[in-house]
């Protein structure tokens, strides 16, 4: 895991454990062989689990599976992370989506709808810790330089936390959301992400939830955007599912001859740091690195910015992201950049490259969302915040902006390189 993520799992695995009165059990080493000792150590009859669908867990879960029923032992492994298996949502013909609309609309849509979810039980009969359990310290999860300040003021890590960040959507941002998600200075998202991939929330909560608040809501095509925004989340499991090399290969092979860039440190530096000289570009990456979150409008902005702007390679994005998300998912992470780098499935088209000037001035127009992650342009009127280096002499002056100083110059040309990515393209089809 990077290290927002740890330092997340760290603190939810400490509210866990005080849920569990601290008989949290923690153990460190070989999976197998930890489980089996357990087993015989508790003399149980049964072992259960839900599934996780990263690659590698699915061919050690099975290893683990097969041995324990060679010991005479119960095995059940149930989905509690998802609403629909991706093995239950197939074409006619059996064969995987490509797409989303019809995986969702067509697929998805047509199966039983996602189970309710059962209340917590009352009473958890657990065994005390043993001592060979680990304490969650031995874990070394925190980070040994603070560089999670910031974090601990924007997050409340407790499935308490998750209830009542749903709660909060559902009552007053979920009308809004079909339109609001859009601007990053307003509160019209669900910030889910992080509680869901934890385990702290489950989809199947959030889905009956907001489609229960239809009754209350006006707005019928902000609860279906938001629900087919559950959808997707989904999709990029049942695409990590059914192509297991979507985080490291292009699903459009053509793109195996795109012409990345080559020698792009320095702009590479200047993209993770916020320094690339374009204020909604640079927002975003300081977002994420003192908040361990980005707005979804911005990320993919900023995705676009790195992949085609500066021709970086999506796989570069996708590990900076790996370390700085909070909510950092191989599914999610490995379908979304391979989207916005149009290699993936139901990918952006390529050509469409994503303008930092003018999504700046249509989802963040008075510069708000600017102002607060990039303080050096706080006093630029609004008319110039998105593009300050086209600003007059005299409005920089006063704005206490020196371009290239206390604020850099734009790392490239954004006409120039929306052209570049273009040819850059043209070479993919050849290989068609």
């Amino acid at each position: 895991m990077g290290g927002a993520s740890r330092w997340w799992l760290h603190h939810a695995l400490e509210s866990l454990n005080q849920s569990f009165n601290g008989k949290l059990h923690i153990y460190k080493g070989e999976p197998q062989a930890i489980l089996t000792k357990l087993a015989s150590a508790t003399s149980a009859q049964a072992v259960y689990w839900n599934r996780c669908y990263e690659p590698w867990r699915i061919a050690r879960d099975g290893e683990i599976k097969t041995a324990l029923k060679s010991a005479d032992i119960e095995v059940q492994s149930f989905n509690g992370s998802l609403l629909w298996e991706p093995w239950q949502v197939l074409k006619k013909d059996q064969t995987p989506y490509k797409v989303f609309t019809p995986y969702y609309r067509r697929g998805c849509l047509s199966k039983v709808a996602p189970r309710k979810p059962l209340a917590a039980p009352k009473n958890i009969n657990s065994v005390n810790v043993s001592k060979d359990s680990l304490s969650l310290n031995n874990l070394y999860l925190l980070p040994t330089i603070k560089w999670d300040t910031k974090m601990h003021s924007r997050w409340d890590i407790s499935e308490e936390a998750a209830q009542d960040r749903l709660d909060d959507f559902v009552m007053a941002e979920l009308e809004d959301y079909r339109e609001g998600r859009n601007f990053p200075d307003k509160a019209n998202v669900s910030r889910l992400s992080p509680y869901l991939h934890f385990g702290q929330i489950s989809p199947n909560t959030a889905w009956h939830r907001a489609a229960d608040a239809a009754a209350i809501i006006n707005n019928e095509d902000s609860l279906d955007t938001f629900l087919s925004e559950l959808g997707w989340r989904e999709f990029s499991y049942y695409l990590l599912y059914h192509f297991p090399q979507l985080p490291t290969k292009n699903l459009q092979a053509r793109f195996d001859v795109f012409p990345w860039a080559s020698n792009t440190a320095q702009d590479l530096k200047a993209w993770q740091q916020g320094k690339t000289g374009y204020p909604l570009v640079d927002a975003g990456m300081r977002e994420l690195y003192s908040t361990g979150y980005m707005h979804n409008r911005v990320r993919m902005v900023v995705g676009s910015f790195l992949v085609k702007n500066l021709l970086i390679h999506w796989h570069r994005g996708e590990e900076w992201f790996w370390d700085c998300l909070v909510d950092a998912d191989l599914a999610s992470n490995s379908a979304s950049w391979q989207w916005i780098a149009g290699c993936g499935a139901d990918a952006a088209p390529f050509f469409r490259i994503f303008n930092p000037i003018t999504q700046s001035e249509k989802f963040d127009k008075q510069g708000e969302y600017i102002r607060r992650y990039v303080p050096e342009l706080a006093e630029m009127p609004a008319k110039y915040i998105h593009a300050p280096w086209s600003a007059p002499a005299e409005i920089l002056k006063a704005a206490g902006v020196d371009i290239g100083v206390n604020y850099p110059e734009p790392v490239m040309d954004i006409r120039e390189s929306r052209e570049r990515a273009l040819e850059a393209f043209k070479l993919t089809k050849i290989s068609d």
